[in-house]
């Protein structure tokens, strides 16, 4: 069964627009897991947008034993005030997971994947440096990428297919296309070894379709539309029926 990793970013962004500690994001996380989630998911950025290192490092002792936990981030990014730089994250944390994304302030949220061809020269002593710090180390990357043998040669144990594309698609109603170029991609990428995760703008609506459609799918990580959701419906329930969708898929 796909697993399922619960980002908590949005509960940061909520604590963040008032100040104080509510909502909690170590309780957000701690509700998910109790719920029966796999994983944690984390995106901490450099302009502190939503979760911050001390999050990332109270995240880290809670999920520790129990579930995955996967920091994401961009690794060419420097430290910049109390943002210490990935690398030193995963250092003090030791995460299960570091997924790469080439983001950058500028961005609202993540929008596209790797250019190996230009980036994996830069990518491949880094992803070194994580994998030695018992990292799995996954790469965002478009449906449709070209060179994913790069992401192989490089070190890359996953890759994860930026799905805001098929999101689009589907709520449209002509999905079809993008699926396949999911499906084509993650084939691809097996073909070469590597196991292939999921995220952006999943939901309730289109997750079944997403993992009937793509076959082999390790984990989808999921944040924006779970806690919209559960908004309506109460964190527990809400991650209760991803994970009925995830076993009927």
């Amino acid at each position: 069964m796909t697993a399922l990793s619960v980002n908590v970013n949005k509960v940061a962004v909520l604590r963040n627009s008032r100040g104080g500690n509510e909502p909690n994001v170590v309780a957000a996380a701690q509700a998910a897991i109790t719920a029966g989630c796999a994983g944690i998911t984390v995106h901490p950025r450099p302009d502190l947008r939503h979760i911050r290192p001390d999050d990332v490092l109270a995240l880290a002792e809670i999920t520790r034993g129990r579930v995955e936990f996967n920091i994401e981030g961009n690794p060419f990014a420097p430290a910049r005030g109390a943002y210490p730089g990935l690398l030193a994250l995963v250092e003090a944390t030791r995460p299960e997971q570091v997924t790469l994304v080439p983001d950058g302030d500028g961005q609202l949220t993540s929008d596209h994947g790797f250019d190996l061809r230009r980036d994996g020269a830069a990518l491949r002593p880094l992803i070194a440096e994580l994998k030695a710090r018992g990292a799995r180390v996954s790469l965002f990357m478009d449906a449709g990428a070209e060179a994913l043998e790069v992401a192989a040669e490089i070190g890359a144990d996953r890759i994860e297919l930026y799905t805001g594309p098929y999101a689009q698609a589907f709520a449209a109603g002509n999905a079809g296309q993008a699926l396949a170029r999911c499906a084509d991609t993650a084939s691809r990428a097996q073909a070469l070894g590597l196991g292939v995760n999921a995220g952006h703008d999943l939901s309730q609506h289109n997750l079944l379709a997403f993992v009937q459609g793509v076959a082999g799918v390790a984990e989808v990580s999921i944040g924006h539309a779970l806690f919209a959701e559960a908004l309506y419906d109460g964190l527990h329930e809400t991650v209760r029926a991803y994970l009925r969708i995830l076993a009927a898929g």
